[in-house]
């Protein structure tokens, strides 16, 4: 695992930026923008999603996925989401089994304050690549914006205009990506989540 020193990261916001990562351009795919609703989407589990106040929003169930109906490889992806602080969610990408869609078959961009382990909290990419402790990310009750790029083996999140992480990988080689709704430990029910806008750009 190879992460980018303070200065570099800044460099790739800057690089990240100008190419139009988190901007939008006619090459955009947009999956949910306040009046797409879930004809995109495959659903997978039992969360409540519906369509409420310009955004996909889940609050009750013992958790599910929205899942892309189409499968990527290389791709930069832009989304918008509101969490508050005990909110269990993430956006998993290369997703090997979208029946079984987790943190063991997927990269997984989480969005989680108080995951019990914190290194893999809001910004981590799960099981790969760590924020650091305790956690300086937080999405606690505001909109958010991730912006993810994967690209042969190198992977990059962006929250709020901040490379949270950068590594290489190539365990997940390609598949759909999926928003989540989730429960926390032990059962305690999950915070909501809402989406207000999902892009993706094939690169």
């Amino acid at each position: 695992m190879k992460r980018l020193s303070a200065i570099s990261m800044g460099l790739l916001v800057v690089l990240l930026t100008a190419s139009g990562c988190a901007t939008i351009g006619s090459e955009w795919a947009t999956l949910i923008d306040g009046e797409k609703g879930l004809e995109n989407w495959n659903r997978v589990g039992d969360a409540n999603w519906r369509a409420e106040g310009g955004a996909i929003v889940a609050d009750k169930g013992k958790g599910g996925y929205l899942v892309s109906k189409n499968s990527y490889e290389d791709f930069e992806i832009y989304a918008e989401f509101w969490a508050d602080q005990t909110t269990q969610s993430g956006i998993f990408f290369r997703v090997s089994d979208p029946n079984k869609i987790s943190a063991d078959t997927a990269y997984e961009a989480n969005i989680y304050d108080q995951r019990p382990g914190a290194e893999y909290s809001t910004g981590a990419i799960v099981n790969f690549a760590s924020v650091p402790v305790p956690p300086i990310y937080k999405t606690t009750g505001n909109w958010n914006t991730y912006a993810i790029t994967a690209k042969g083996p190198e992977l990059t999140v962006v929250f709020n205009g901040t490379v949270t992480v950068y590594t290489r990988d190539s365990t997940y080689k390609q598949g759909p990506f999926a928003l989540q709704f989730g429960n926390r430990a032990k059962g305690a029910p999950g915070g909501p989540i809402k989406w207000r806008k999902v892009q993706i750009r094939p690169l």
